[in-house]
């Protein structure tokens, strides 16, 4: 084979080698992903959810996710000066909700800083197909989620001896 071909050895010795990879770079990327969702039938609501825009982008609250084991993770939301019954938490179209409602309240304080963030928010995760909310505890202005995997029943372990 001659030096600097692109051809491998099997398609240097009379046999086929098909490829058809093509190489995208950012430029292209637009055009890559019309072709993908133009071809991608029934993948419209996977698409939706990979490129959903409207996805919280905010800091506001913080949160810690905590990986507890294979099976179970663990929201942790820091919501302090929050009551619990200004706190919603909730699931709706595969999505976990969480919600502060919080008054505005005139006050004559006059604050020299003001660090704590007190106000309303909507907080939205999309959770996969085999993810459920397991518990949900708030307590000391940390509200806590526990999310699990569902394992259906013929991939758990089983012991036979």
């Amino acid at each position: 084979m001659p030096k600097g071909s692109t051809q491998s050895n099997l398609a240097y010795k009379g046999e086929v080698q098909m490829s058809n990879i093509a190489r995208y770079s950012h430029r292209e990327l637009p055009d890559l992903m019309d072709k993908i969702v133009r071809n991608g039938i029934g993948m419209d609501e996977y698409f939706d959810r990979l490129f959903n825009l409207n996805e919280t982008t905010s800091n506001y609250p913080p949160y810690n996710l905590v990986s507890v084991n294979n099976s179970e993770s663990r929201l942790e939301i820091a919501l302090a000066g929050f009551k619990r019954k200004e706190v919603f938490v909730y699931t709706q179209d595969g999505k976990l909700f969480v919600e502060g409602k919080k008054e505005d309240k005139e006050t004559e304080t006059n604050y020299v800083h003001k660090g704590l963030g007190q106000r309303s928010f909507t907080r939205t995760w999309t959770l996969s197909e085999d993810t459920e909310v397991r518990s949900v505890d708030f307590e000391d202005g940390l509200l806590t989620i526990v999310l699990g995997k569902v394992v259906p029943e013929k991939h758990k372990r089983k012991d036979y001896l």
